[in-house]
């Protein structure tokens, strides 16, 4: 039973941390079989979906031109950051559960439960919604014979509910389901061979833009570009037409184009966090999880680069297909039969896409299940070794969310999980750098640290006795922050704790008002001028106190580079994208937020193994005080009698 009898011990439920027992990392009762290989692959086909045959000719027209490989840039580079920060995470806790296991171990309980609790969401959606899309795209190549079947015999009128049933979309999230189910070592070889089929694809296309492409498309005028505009408008040149497409060149709507392009173009990279949700199914995984998240990262970013660049060569930006861009392209260069062979890479993106929403799912409902904040019954395993109650249920989950619902209005929810979990992910390496080390995971058993001599015994007590003083006598005061010890301690842990929750709140701060008081910046009005100049004095002073405070000694196979300043980067970008998103989103996600508190503070906070850890735990030390106070009492009178016995000795020598 839950002991929070005061409002402190209560806070202290919300933020407990999950430790990790680091001698116990190969023990797993999922499958330890994939491959670095199968990681990369995991990750390109989840990052790399149907997307890359849409995206770059929406972008392109509407945006950016042909400077939508910067926008890819930009793009790829923002996500690297969170890349790489997932990549530390996962060489330091490779264990399965993604951003909420890193959420755990590092800011608490409360936190980490919303995290899981968005991704659920996130890939629930994103399950059903790419189910959709295959089976739109399947009907597409047959003529929409389906969709008007469905339409006419089993029409939904309802609000908020799909034109019709799709019951295609029902039946491919159940044969994953299946698969995923069946093995892990098997989805991962289906999802190979979806992947190469893609990228083989995508190497045609990247090719064939190329040979067939011309450089001048990327050199259109405005005078071209108006022209376009009075023909498709049927405007008279004699009045004053201005160009719908921009002022043509490299950047026809400008660098302010290319970073909105840069904005959309970061979704297209979401996908390669599902490669750290398999800590415990993949060999080694402190050195496969980095390499494949940034191998996949790399390959995707090349795919988008050189699909785009293509795109744009052999077809006029302005005359790019929104919908369906490559095949149009192709009809364009007379190369009409192309499109059959894009046609088949759109379903095998679809496909891996659809795999690499589906296979996290279970991962994150097993963790949190396992944790205790979940039902239990949802951390059952296999035979086989694979989460089989918790692929069940989100199967069963996002098939019914693809039979009945429109998701249209809720994939910008997908966002809001991804981009929270990106913004946490990247705040808890700050955290767990400048931490004192063992802070998060119990060290494994070693007897040569058992054998200490005597004298190395008494220096490891003189040094903790001499941290111990010097923070009893320091405390917190300017010299001590900004001339901290050479070891990462309590102290200097709680500064950069405090230091990182002020630069996340002036980051909301600063994306908000440049986001709904834009016209004011732009009239460079005094009192916003006043606010964002005080901002950016508390953000640069922080960022300098967490710069100067001492990191853990402990290395791993892999650690973000240019601490702080990437970390807090990927922050800014992350929050900045969030607070891009509708009013409606958020109430969306407040509703969601609300049911999935009253499962935590309902069954979670009750059933959390860490609080049955703690209860143990001071259970036993309250067992070992009460012997020990028998024993000093035994001691005590034992003392007295030998006290008695020198004495009468001494009087008896005398």
């Amino acid at each position: 039973m839950l002991r929070c009898r005061s409002v402190l011990s209560f806070a202290q439920c919300l933020f407990r941390r999950k430790v990790v027992e680091m001698d116990s990392l190969e023990d797993s009762k999922l499958c330890r079989c994939l491959s670095t290989v199968d990681l990369i692959a995991l990750g390109v086909g989840s990052t790399l979906g149907a997307g890359v045959y849409v995206l770059a000719g929406e972008v392109a027209k509407g945006n950016s031109g042909p400077s939508i490989i910067v926008s890819f840039l930009i793009a790829a580079l923002a996500s690297v950051m969170a890349g790489l920060c997932y990549a530390e995470f996962g060489a330091r806790v490779p264990k399965t559960g993604s951003a909420y296991l890193y959420s755990y171990v590092t800011v608490g309980e409360l936190w980490a439960f919303i995290t899981g609790w968005n991704l659920i969401l996130s890939y629930v959606i994103g399950t059903s919604s790419v189910a959709r899309a295959w089976s739109g795209t399947f009907d597409e190549l047959l003529g929409k014979q389906i969709g008007r079947f469905f339409s006419t015999y089993f029409r939904m009128s309802s609000p908020g509910l799909a034109e019709y049933p799709d019951f295609f979309a029902v039946c491919l999230i159940l044969i994953i389901s299946g698969l995923l189910s069946f093995g892990v070592k098997e989805s991962a070889w289906v999802n190979k061979v979806f992947t190469a089929v893609n990228v083989l694809v995508l190497m045609f296309v990247i090719i064939a833009g190329f040979v067939k492409g011309d450089t001048e498309n990327w050199k259109i005028t405005e005078d071209a570009l108006i022209n376009f505009t009075a023909v498709t408008r049927n405007l008279s040149l004699a009045g004053n037409v201005t160009s719908a497409y921009g002022v043509g060149g490299f950047m026809p709507f400008g660098f302010e184009g290319t970073l909105a392009g840069a904005a959309t173009c970061f979704y297209a990279f979401v996908g390669f966090d599902c490669i750290a949700t398999t800590g415990e199914e993949v060999k080694n995984p402190q050195k496969a999880i980095p390499i494949g998240i940034v191998t996949s990262l790399l390959v995707c970013f090349l795919a988008y680069f050189g699909v785009s660049a293509a795109l744009t060569l052999m077809m006029p930006y302005y005359l790019l297909d929104e919908k369906s861009p490559l095949p149009v392209a192709f009809e364009y260069v007379g190369w009409g039969p192309a499109k059959f062979v894009v046609a088949v890479g759109s379903l095998c993106a679809l496909s891996t896409s659809l795999l690499g929403s589906m296979f996290p799912l279970p991962r994150i409902l097993f963790a949190m299940a396992r944790d205790g904040l979940l039902f239990r019954f949802l951390s059952k395993v296999s035979k086989r070794q694979t989460p089989v109650a918790a692929t069940l249920a989100a199967g069963s989950t996002a098939a019914v969310m693809a039979f009945l619902f429109d998701l249209k209005a809720l994939v910008d929810m997908m966002s809001i999980g991804t981009l929270l979990a990106y913004s946490l992910v990247a705040a808890c390496v700050l955290i767990l750098r400048y931490q004192p080390d063992g802070s998060y995971a119990k060290p494994s058993c070693n007897p040569e640290k058992e054998n200490l001599t005597s004298e190395d015994g008494e220096m490891e007590l003189m040094e903790s006795e001499s941290q111990l003083a010097m923070l009893k006598e320091g405390g917190f005061t300017l010299q001590t922050v900004l001339n901290p010890s050479m070891l990462p301690t309590e102290q200097s842990s709680t500064v950069v704790n405090i230091a990182v929750s002020v630069i996340t709140f002036v980051v909301c701060i600063v994306s908000t008002l440049t986001t709904y008081k834009g016209e004011a910046v732009l009239a460079m009005e005094s009192w916003i001028l006043g606010l964002l100049a005080v901002c950016l004095v508390v953000f640069i002073v922080c960022l300098l106190v967490v710069w100067r405070q001492p990191q853990t000694s402990k290395k791993v196979s892999f650690m973000v580079p240019m601490l702080p300043f990437l970390p807090v980067l990927s922050v800014f970008v992350n929050v900045y994208l969030m607070v891009q998103l509708s009013g409606d989103t958020w109430i969306r996600f407040a509703v969601w937020m609300a049911v999935g508190f009253l499962i935590y503070f309902g069954y979670g906070i009750r059933h959390s193994l860490e609080g049955q850890q703690d209860e143990d735990d001071d259970s036993a030390h309250s067992d070992l005080e009460n012997k020990n106070s028998a024993e000093g009492v035994e001691d005590d009178d034992n003392a007295d009698e030998n006290n008695q016995f020198i004495i009468h000795e001494k009087t008896s020598e005398c």
